[in-house]
């Protein structure tokens, strides 16, 4: 009797048994109760984002991204700095710019030179001696500016001394620098030595240097065309490149005037049909000749070639020295231009 009551008992205890698992598991109450409990766990975890079209899947539990993600897009480089935009749409500009390599001292202009013909058909070169001088020089640069075109400058050591602000304004607007001697001495003349000829080319560059406060360009001419064929072998070791003309304007004469400077370039330009002009922006007429004879060079269809350096130019220090000595400048007034010493901070 106890022992069949037991059994019933054990039988009972094992139905509720039975009964409770299938409730926690198969029954809805167990369902929902589980999709919430999932629900909230996804809600707590951050969403993982989509991976980059064509990764590939492993395993379900071992996900592996083969495919890279998208790198950060580059910077855009700083956009270069451009010259400012020529106020005149009209100008007669720059057609072209030719560096040269001045070593071994090559020569420029058919007037002595025949060996680099690099000029083209109405291609023109403008060059002018003598500067810088008041008044002249800066008449020459603003027509120059007004048609937004460029020349090359070959001004005298001595005149630079005078005038250093001139000569900035030039190497500012973004003409060539070379020289044109101490001063203005005649290189091949009867009692010149040697050696006064290498003096008065060196102190010429010197000058052009402190003046401009930088090295000028290695380009030279002659004072009168007047070629010393010992300092012409002398610049050749310097590295200089040494410069005549096509087209020489003969503006200093005395009887000269805007319009007949005007008629004797372009008569001689139009039969050679190129060529590199000399000029002077020492005198009075070419600095107002200048604006019409740009006009008639753009009306003739010629076109304007700058000429800039390769390198510049390194002067000797014994002539830097002994300019400095001779007048009378502390050293310190020979190297660097007002603009690295003295700048405006506010106004």
């Amino acid at each position: 009797m106890r022992h069949a009551f037991g059994l019933i008992l054990a039988s009972f205890v094992a139905a509720v048994a039975i009964a409770g698992v299938w409730y926690l598991t198969a029954s809805p109450h167990a369902s929902q109760a589980a999709s919430q409990a999932a629900a909230q766990a996804a809600a707590a975890k951050p969403p993982e984002p989509p991976a980059p079209a064509g990764t590939k899947l492993a395993g379900r539990d071992d996900v592996e991204v083969t495919a890279a993600l998208p790198a950060k897009p580059a910077a855009p480089p700083a956009p270069a700095a451009q010259p400012p935009a020529c106020a005149n749409p009209n100008a007669l500009g720059v057609s072209r710019v030719v560096e040269v390599d001045t070593s071994g001292g090559p020569g420029f202009g058919f007037e002595n030179f025949k060996q680099f013909d690099f000029l083209t058909d109405k291609e023109v070169v403008l060059t002018f001696d003598d500067g810088p001088w008041p008044a002249n020089t800066p008449a020459v640069l603003k027509a120059l500016d007004e048609e937004c075109t460029k020349a090359v400058f070959f001004p005298i050591g001595k005149h630079a001394t005078y005038h250093p602000e001139i000569l900035k304004q030039v190497l500012a607007a973004g003409h060539t620098v070379g020289a044109h001697t101490w001063s203005h001495a005649n290189l091949n003349g009867k009692k010149m030595t040697e050696q006064q000829a290498i003096d008065e080319v060196e102190k010429g560059f010197s000058a052009i240097k402190m003046a401009l406060g930088a090295d000028p360009a290695p380009f030279f001419r002659f004072p009168q065309l007047q070629h010393n064929p010992s300092t012409v072998a002398y610049l050749g070791t310097r590295n200089v490149a040494i410069f005549s003309c096509d087209v020489d304007s003969f503006d200093f004469r005395r009887d000269n005037n805007p319009e007949k400077e005007i008629n004797t370039v372009m008569t001689k330009l139009d039969k050679l049909g190129k060529g590199i002009i000399l000029m002077h922006d020492f005198q009075k007429h070419t600095a107002e000749a200048l604006p019409a004879l740009l006009q008639r060079l753009k009306a003739g269809g010629y076109k304007i070639v700058q000429m800039k350096a390769k390198t510049t130019l390194q002067t000797l220090p014994d002539y830097d020295a002994a300019l400095t000595k001779e007048l009378k400048l502390p050293p310190t007034l020979s190297g660097r231009p007002v603009s690295s010493v003295v700048q405006t901070v506010s106004k």
